[in-house]
């Protein structure tokens, strides 16, 4: 039978695991971004990811909205340079077109994720095409509204379709020149490099739908 919906525990459950692979990942994700940039970018999600697991159970959990806006908050409040404002916005963003749901259905996850996107855009005068993460995340926000507009009832295999489109771009986007951050400053040196925010995107997206997937077997092992 497929899955129809998330709940918000899974929601909750999947800030703390992208919170583990940014700690996971810190040193690989700054090395990445220390080809082209300043080597900062581990460090800035461990900062920002921390902070939330440190209030964590102080957040409002009354609902998915109040708890994802009030993450992007926080993630704001203690990462500076460029990711805190993109990360936190996206956050945020999500929040807002959550407010008030305790679960979330296919179309959910596809506004949340194109507000996320505008608001990014908005913060880091980026576009699709420039090299960044948002080439990650618009080729899953697609996938999502296609199999969406397929069939709104399979929540996984959309996830995990999402997942893949973001894990393409990592190497779909190696060959591309970086046109925004610290990289677009290297111009045409930048080509073959990887971008470490697509990099991060793809590496928690399969986190998440892996996690997913294995307890939706354990679930289906147990009826």
């Amino acid at each position: 039978m497929p899955k129809t919906q998330i709940s918000q525990p899974e929601v909750e459950s999947a800030v703390h695991l992208i919170a583990h692979v940014a700690f996971e990942n810190e040193t690989y994700f700054g090395n990445l971004d220390g080809e082209m940039g300043d080597a900062d970018f581990g460090h800035s999600l461990v900062d920002g990811f921390r902070a939330i697991e440190a209030e964590f159970d102080s957040i409002d959990h009354s609902n998915i909205g109040t708890f994802l806006l009030k993450c992007g908050m926080i993630f704001a409040a203690h990462v500076g340079g460029c990711s805190g404002p993109i990360w936190g916005t996206a956050f945020m963003r999500a929040g807002m077109v959550a407010k008030g749901k305790t679960t979330l259905t296919l179309a959910d996850l596809v506004a949340m994720g194109r507000s996320a996107v505008e608001g990014m855009m908005a913060r880091g005068s980026a576009q699709q095409g420039d090299k960044t993460l948002l080439d990650a995340v618009i080729p899953a926000i697609d996938k999502l509204e296609e199999c969406a507009n397929r069939d709104a009832n399979d929540v996984m295999t959309a996830l995990r379709a999402a997942a893949e489109a973001a894990t393409a771009s990592v190497e779909g986007t190696r060959n591309w020149v970086a046109k925004r951050g610290r990289a677009s400053y290297a111009g045409e040196r930048t080509v073959g490099t990887l971008d470490p925010g697509i990099v991060a995107v793809s590496t928690m997206a399969q986190a998440v739908v892996g996690a997913m997937e294995q307890a939706g077997k354990l679930e289906t092992a147990r009826q």
